[in-house]
């Protein structure tokens, strides 16, 4: 049995499907081999982890909800440590724990953007 996606002729088209989760943070965590400076030479694997754990403690975690990623090479390595949170678009520059935490209490489960810390726009690679 098979499922057709295509609207039946008088119908109106399909809905689209609901993103999966409601937002998605990418934590850069690339290293660069000859030296040059790079997110991993600046913590970005355990700030993945705290706000992995973070968002796992605060009950953000899951589908509808938000979800934690490891990238490569985001390209905005002059700024960094960064993390950009997705569908908003959002970069930010991190410098320890309690930034981690605080783009999780404030933007992840709230929607508020955390100024202070947001990567200037100019920085890249």
């Amino acid at each position: 049995m098979t499922h057709s996606t295509l609207p039946v002729s008088g119908s109106s088209p399909p809905a689209p499907a609901a993103g999966y989760f409601q937002r998605h943070i990418f934590f850069c965590i690339n290293e660069r081999p000859n030296g040059e400076s790079c997110c991993a030479q600046h913590g970005a694997l355990a700030a993945f982890d705290h706000c992995k754990a973070q968002v796992k403690a605060a009950g953000l975690a899951g589908p509808g909800q938000v979800r934690v990623n490891k990238a490569g090479c985001l390209d905005r390595c002059a700024a960094g440590p960064v993390a950009v949170v997705y569908p908003e678009g959002v970069w930010y520059s991190y410098l320890d724990n309690s930034d981690i935490d605080e783009i999780v209490e404030s933007h992840l489960k709230n929607g508020q953007v955390v100024q202070r810390l947001l990567t200037p726009p100019h920085l890249g690679r």
